[in-house]
């Protein structure tokens, strides 16, 4: 592999993928960009940790994600046409996690949904599922509109709103506090207008990490003031501000992968590719897994955990229903946690002591090369799943990661291995010279704690 590149950021998906000779080679060992404006650390990451199981955590989730507006009598018949959500119940003031795959049951993205009114819906998440919703809005024949703001902290402009949240023990106490209202007493993933300093924000009953919280968000001109209030109010309760590598690290004990190849590249979807620029559409990745075969780079909302959201018994058509409908009850891969052997890891930080060849480095407490981590997974010598990023855990005092592996071996206390390191011919410039080694891992549920949210 070599590090000059035959595309541009400006090309479009199709006319990238042409120029680069196949989908693998034109995502792979490209690094990783910037994640947020907010700081790596604020105090210090371990304490981060900690806050969420102890006293609260607050995130600034404002400069990471895209949001998509829709907006128009036939938003709810679209959305029941893309993603594999059941929409029956959906009415404002509630949220769902919208999951959208492709027209043969492979996953493209996921994003939080918001149902603000009649008509009116916001999404809240990467850019994948959102760029092929706006893709379908553009180039079909519905009575809706939409509008993609870009990630912030890839643009020179200011985010459309704050969007704050706050997780652990002492989350509802502080918000008890500060809003200016009896606290709304909210089921889990259900929002509502209140207001903090006479300044309106929506509140989200949600949380992360299995701990009780809220996600707050309003005009974006008066969130650093929000911030300054609650944070504030927070400070005799022992309320920590996360910075960016702590914030990355609970979806491993929530059970969440933010982020996979995007299922964007089979036959059929040429149209799209064309439409979409590859600076909007494109992830890089990396690990030790590597194949020509795009498709084994794929998972289904199934395999990612999903099967509660899918449809299923209903006439009511979605794109990928078929697939899907016939992988439920009897998938071929499951969704796990991994739980990194100590003497393993501990050993990768030894290489760095002795003489010879060192072992990819794991910058705590969130290693990340590439957009999606794709590390294999071994029982044995036969490749049984695909590892992705990985975090260590403080109030664990484990190491984990999210795996996606043959039901056969998904049973909790399977011992699997998994291989760490790039491929030879590696070009990542985020990545040093190493060699590769397997790492001892336990498999465990995921979600990996109990849910007190």
């Amino acid at each position: 592999m070599s590090n000059e590149r035959a595309w541009s950021f400006s090309d479009s998906m199709e006319e990238a993928t042409q120029a680069a000779g196949s989908p693998v080679d034109l995502i792979r060992d490209l690094g990783v960009g910037q994640f947020t404006d907010v700081p790596d650390e604020i105090t210090h990451w371990i304490e981060e940790q900690r806050s969420w199981r102890e006293t609260c955590a607050f995130a600034d989730q404002s400069y990471h994600m895209t949001d998509h507006s829709v907006e128009g009598p036939d938003a709810l018949e679209f959305y029941s046409e893309f993603a594999v959500n059941d929409f029956d119940t959906s009415e404002p003031g509630k949220a769902k996690q919208m999951v959208v795959s492709n027209p043969n049951g492979y996953f493209i993205g996921d994003a939080i949904l918001f149902h603000l009114d009649d008509e009116e819906f916001l999404s809240v998440g990467g850019a994948a599922a959102h760029n092929w919703l706006q893709y379908q809005i553009e180039t079909g024949d519905y009575d809706v509109s939409g509008e993609i703001q870009p990630r912030p902290v890839m643009t020179d402009e200011d985010p459309n709103n704050f969007r704050f949240q706050v997780q652990g023990p002492e989350a509802i106490n502080i918000m008890e506090e500060v809003t200016d209202e009896p606290l709304p007493d909210l089921g889990f993933f259900n929002f509502e207008s209140t207001s903090i300093d006479g300044k309106s924000v929506n509140l989200l009953r949600h949380g992360m990490a299995g701990e009780p919280g809220f996600e707050f968000w309003g005009p974006y001109e008066y969130g650093d003031q929000i911030k300054e209030i609650v944070l504030d109010a927070g400070e005799e309760y022992g309320i920590r501000h996360l910075g960016a590598e702590a914030y990355q690290t609970p979806n491993k004990i929530l059970g969440w992968i933010p982020l996979v190849v995007p299922a964007i590249f089979d036959e059929g979807l040429e149209d799209y590719r064309e439409w979409l620029s590859v600076g909007d559409g494109l992830l890089s990745v990396g690990g030790s897994f590597e194949s020509d075969d795009i498709t084994d780079y794929y998972f289904t909302p199934v395999e990612l955990g999903y099967d509660h959201i899918v449809r299923s018994d209903t006439d009511q058509h979605f794109v990928g229903k078929e697939s899907l409908e016939a992988e439920l009850g009897d998938p071929d891969r499951e969704k796990v946690t991994l739980v990194w052997n100590d003497e393993d890891v501990i050993d990768v930080y030894a290489s760095l002591f002795s003489e010879g060849e060192t072992h990819k480095f794991m910058s705590m407490p969130h290693p990340r090369t590439s957009a999606c981590q794709y590390d294999t997974v071994l029982k044995g010598d036969d490749h049984v799943g695909i590892s992705t990023e990985m975090a260590y855990i403080y109030n664990q005092r484990e190491m984990l990661s999210l795996a996606v592996i043959d039901t056969e071996y998904s049973e909790p206390g399977t011992e699997v291995s998994l291989v760490w390191g790039e491929p030879d011919g590696n070009t990542n410039p985020k990545v040093e010279r190493h060699a590769q080694t397997e790492i001892r891992a336990t498999v465990a549920p995921s979600p990996y704690s109990e849910d007190n949210r």
